[in-house]
């Protein structure tokens, strides 16, 4: 009898980035090896901050167990905070969990300070994800360093398990061109405020591309013209999956300088185009597969630095090469069949 499995996703209305593109995926990979499956959705509102309680009980109220009297054999939930719903056999593969109360907390990334009702929300939000962690069946994580995270603030340990980025069958290698692509939602822990800052500092002709809109648009807009390359900074907004396999094949490299990313498409879909990737010592997850001078630059999270980084395959587009080359390499091997095989292995 073919199995019925429910993919669990806590959305943004109007908002759609790297969970949801995951969400998409696992749900089709799921029926292509052979399972009914079906994703369900739940609006998500993060303030005020005692609006995070409301989500939790609403997750906890969702009954997942039947649907038209039909058992569903399993759930699966991807972030907070849908791993709070109750199922026998729930799965949980984190894509990451509420990041504001755990190492966001007292950095400008962050709602939450060191006040005696923010701690002691704090404290108890991060029990309570603990508890509800801790019933799943299996316990999988997008990246090490998610699962690290888990490890350290919950003392729960997760396996991981990486997965393709969304325009992986769409990417293909294409002559460098004259700029530096930048690719995400325009939003604070992505930095394209530090990318921009370095471009002034890359001197020369140096161009940068940003694929990608968000709320801090206008905010990069004037940073821009402040930094004085304005004129060298395009910003293309949200692009088709076409078009943004065009900018990846055409670029030079790619820049992705976020905080402690918990995973990062940009990074694999870079190297899938055979584009080497720029990013910091701080980045998180995309330093799981960029290694300095191996498959890209790592460098200090500084202005600086980042502009002698892009300087330096501006001048060297045989190194850029043969970076973007390695990065191919290690990116081809990621596929999508593993992820399915381990996530339903005790469903």
């Amino acid at each position: 009898m073919t199995k019925t499995v429910v993919v669990c996703e806590a959305r943004v209305p109007f908002v759609r980035g790297g969970a949801e593109y995951l969400v998409d995926g696992l749900v089709d990979r799921l029926r292509e090896h052979g399972y009914r499956a079906e994703r369900v959705s739940v609006p998500f509102k993060w303030y005020p901050k005692e609006a995070l309680l409301s989500q939790i009980a609403a997750w906890r109220l969702v009954d997942l167990t039947e649907a038209n009297g039909t058992p569903i054999d399993a759930v699966i939930a991807t972030k907070f905070p849908t791993y709070f719903v109750r199922h026998p056999n729930k799965i949980t593969w984190l894509l990451h969990q509420y990041r504001a109360i755990y190492e966001l907390c007292g950095t400008r990334y962050s709602e939450f300070d060191h006040t005696e009702p923010d701690v002691n929300l704090r404290h108890r939000l991060i029990g309570l994800d603990t508890e509800a962690l801790a019933e799943s069946k299996g316990l999988y994580a997008i990246a090490r360093n998610t699962a690290s995270r888990l490890l350290k603030y919950n003392g729960l340990a997760a396996e991981t398990l990486y997965h393709p980025p969304p325009l992986a069958g769409r990417l293909r290698p294409g002559p460098p061109g004259d700029y530096m692509l930048s690719v995400g939602r325009l939003e604070a822990t992505k930095r394209v405020d530090l990318i921009i800052r370095a471009l002034a500092r890359a001197g020369g002709s140096a161009r940068l591309v940003v694929a990608g809109d968000g709320p801090l648009r206008s905010r990069l807009e004037e940073e821009a013209a402040a930094a004085g390359v304005g004129s060298r900074v395009t910003f293309a907004g949200n692009v088709g999956e076409d078009a943004l396999a065009d900018l990846y094949a055409g670029s030079l490299a790619v820049v992705f300088p976020p905080f402690d990313e918990d995973y990062g498409y940009v990074t694999l879909e870079a190297f899938l185009a055979r584009k080497p990737v720029i990013t910091t010592s701080d980045a998180g997850g995309p330093l799981e597969f960029v290694d300095d001078a191996v498959t890209g630059l790592v460098v200090e999270p500084t202005e600086d630095a980042l502009g002698a980084a892009i300087a330096r395959l501006q001048s060297d587009r045989h190194l850029a090469q043969t970076l973007g080359d390695a990065g191919y390499e290690r990116a081809r091997a990621i596929s999508w069949d593993g992820v399915v095989e381990r996530l339903m292995a005790n469903a």
